[in-house]
């Protein structure tokens, strides 16, 4: 988190005192820079104890390892991406993007499986390299792990003051997905729960080699996968993206699929897949196509299209303190805002970054990654484009509900429809809105919320 990254595509260094590593019945996870209560640390030092459950946290950990590892579209050889981990105080959240930008992995260590000490609460990057991933695959048994999250013992530097650095590709596309699905998710709702002996079952039937997206439909205890979408469907897009919980199935209680509401002939979507560990949920989320990574998808560029959230977000944020569960209606009384302006302020630190959503809790949580809003809107080439056009004066409204923008490829009109907008341009034609608003879409509502702010400060 003390690092950032300086280019498109550049490498972020995370600095460390030690490597991780697993000796004597320790797992001590080094951390990097991070921000926490009382502000940013160096090596933050969150939690020290024992996990209850040892051989399926070292077994999760090392899947979502395995995730930050893969290029599931395209495979080929990638370094290693150091997972996010978050002290909420009753919980450790672990998280990663796989190299392609396709799936989004994360490892909830709940209070069950936790016995120990929280020293702080924050976010931070954690070591993990390849003798700690051999390590993690040797451990068995029911027998309790100690953990160190950044404990004083490994946070400090070696006599000669040598310090450990990693320096990994950290694309611009991984940076936005983290934004991306978090802001997705949070329309999902649970669809299908299916027992342990059913899951193992359903899981294990899948097929390894279909690129295609299949549907999982409920049938009694389990689901059944078909070719075509119907109502209340989930989407299944690569079930070879699900492959790192398959090593997870001896430990599982229970198999749970999040999605949006499904119609007859819906196009592929995103799911999320949650797997219940003793004390511990592995969640899995899947973007709509095999080859499609989050990073396109264009859920967060309402949210960060204009001003008019941002002040409320800054408000609210500075209300956070890495609190596992963020209730909006606490936020609403304590900000003094509305509860529905409050719901956008945090959909606007979505896209920044500082909140993640939580299917299984339907809630969002607080934690800080290592980069800003203004980062995530610059990221965005189709918001730098809309901007663009405003700036050009190319953008002008003919009546309160269309408007005309002008670009290279001739006049698109613009639409509002109550809460749906269309557009003329081959983009919309293409996909719907589907994959968030075109270039044009945006421009006409940020030209429309500049109006109303200045009609709202000239009162």
């Amino acid at each position: 988190m003390a690092s950032s990254t300086v280019a498109a595509g550049a490498a972020q260094a995370y600095t460390y005192t030690r490597p991780s590593g697993l000796d004597g019945g320790l797992l001590g996870l080094s951390t990097s820079g991070g921000t926490t209560t009382t502000g940013p640390r160096p090596h933050p030092h969150f939690f020290s104890g024992l996990l209850t459950q040892a051989a399926p946290a070292a077994a999760a950990l090392l899947a979502l390892a395995d995730v930050a590892q893969t290029r599931y579209h395209q495979p080929r050889p990638t370094s290693f991406r150091d997972p996010v981990v978050t002290c909420n105080g009753d919980r450790l959240r672990m998280e990663s993007f796989s190299a392609c930008g396709g799936v989004y992995a994360r490892l909830d260590v709940l209070e069950p499986a936790m016995d120990g000490d929280v020293h702080e609460r924050g976010t931070t990057n954690v070591d993990v390299n390849g003798p700690l991933r051999e390590a993690l695959a040797r451990v068995g048994g029911s027998d309790p792990l100690h953990l160190a999250v950044g404990a004083e013992e490994l946070a400090v530097t070696t006599m000669d003051g040598a310090v450990v650095e990693k320096k990994v590709p950290l694309p611009d596309r991984w940076l936005r997905g983290f934004a991306e699905v978090q802001v997705i998710t949070a329309g999902f709702d649970l669809r299908a729960e299916l027992k342990a002996t059913d899951a193992v079952r359903f899981m294990r039937s899948m097929p390894r080699r279909q690129r295609e997206a299949l549907w999982a439909v409920p049938a009694a205890r389990t689901l059944r996968l078909v070719p075509r979408p119907a109502k209340g469907a989930v989407c299944l897009a690569g079930p070879d993206r699900l492959r790192t919980m398959m090593p997870l199935l001896r430990f599982a209680r229970a198999l749970r699929v999040y999605g949006p509401s499904i119609a007859d002939g819906a196009s592929p979507v995103s799911s999320v897949w949650e797997l219940e560990l003793p004390g511990m949920r592995y969640v899995l989320t899947l973007s709509p196509q095999h080859s499609r990574g989050f990073s396109g998808e264009g859920a967060v560029l309402d949210a960060i299209s204009t001003d008019e959230a941002a002040g409320d977000a800054d408000l609210i944020g500075a209300l956070l303190s890495f609190e596992p569960r963020v209730e909006p209606d606490l936020l609403a009384e304590r900000s003094g805002l509305s509860l529905a302006r409050t719901k956008a302020a945090l959909t606007q630190l979505g896209t920044s970054g500082r909140v993640g959503f939580d299917a299984a809790e339907a809630a969002f949580f607080h934690r800080e990654l290592p980069y800003d809003a203004a980062r995530v809107a610059d990221l965005n080439p189709r918001l730098r484009s809309a901007r663009a056009l405003v700036d050009e004066g190319a953008v002008r409204f003919t009546a309160d509900d269309t408007a005309v923008v002008l670009t290279d490829g001739g006049e698109r009109l613009v639409r509002f429809e109550e809460d749906r907008v269309t557009c003329t341009c081959p983009w919309w034609f293409d996909h719907r809105g589907e994959r968030g608003p075109c270039k044009h879409v945006l421009a006409a509502r940020i030209l429309r919320s500049d109006a109303e702010v200045a009609v709202e400060a000239a009162r």
